[in-house]
């Protein structure tokens, strides 16, 4: 037990902002895959377009989430810093996630709506790993070191 707790206390914050960047990203995916559904197959929109439209409602969203909640008490910089670069690194991964698209609906010929789907979810999975580390290396800082020992410390309780 003492084991866990001590891996629990000093990977606390990781642990949380992974808890708190998944629990945006499921509702960003939920956002995604209902939105590039719903205006591939409802609206008729052709599927990079659906794709593109879906992901830039589901990054403002998860832009909101993140900053207010997920990385909140990372104060390391300004807004518009940490602003232009969220969304820089969800350019590139709205581009990752388009490549599969592409790929499966364009150079596959694969136009059926699980393949569209299927390809839609890959990549999202993977622009999401790069995206976590893009948001933890350079966009949502800690002020300093010292704040991010601050938070590696060992909870005391009271008896």
């Amino acid at each position: 037990m003492d084991l866990l707790r001590d891996l629990y206390v000093r990977f606390r914050v990781l642990i949380h902002e992974v808890a708190k960047f998944g629990i945006v990203g499921i509702l960003a995916f939920l956002i995604t895959i209902g939105g590039a559904n719903w205006l591939r197959y409802g609206a008729g929109l052709g599927p990079l377009t659906s794709v593109t439209i879906a992901t830039i409602v589901a990054t403002v969203f998860a832009f909101l989430g993140n900053k207010l909640w997920a990385f909140r008490h990372r104060k390391g910089s300004h807004l518009g810093r940490e602003s232009v670069l969220f969304f820089v690194f969800n350019g590139i991964g709205l581009l990752i996630q388009l490549a599969f698209v592409a790929v499966a609906t364009h150079g596959l010929g694969l136009n059926d709506k699980f393949s569209y789907n299927v390809a839609n979810i890959i990549g999202i999975g993977v622009a999401t790993i790069f995206r976590l580390y893009c948001y933890r290396r350079w966009v949502f800082l800690m002020a300093d070191d010292e704040a991010f020992t601050e938070h590696l410390q060992p909870e005391t309780s009271s008896p």
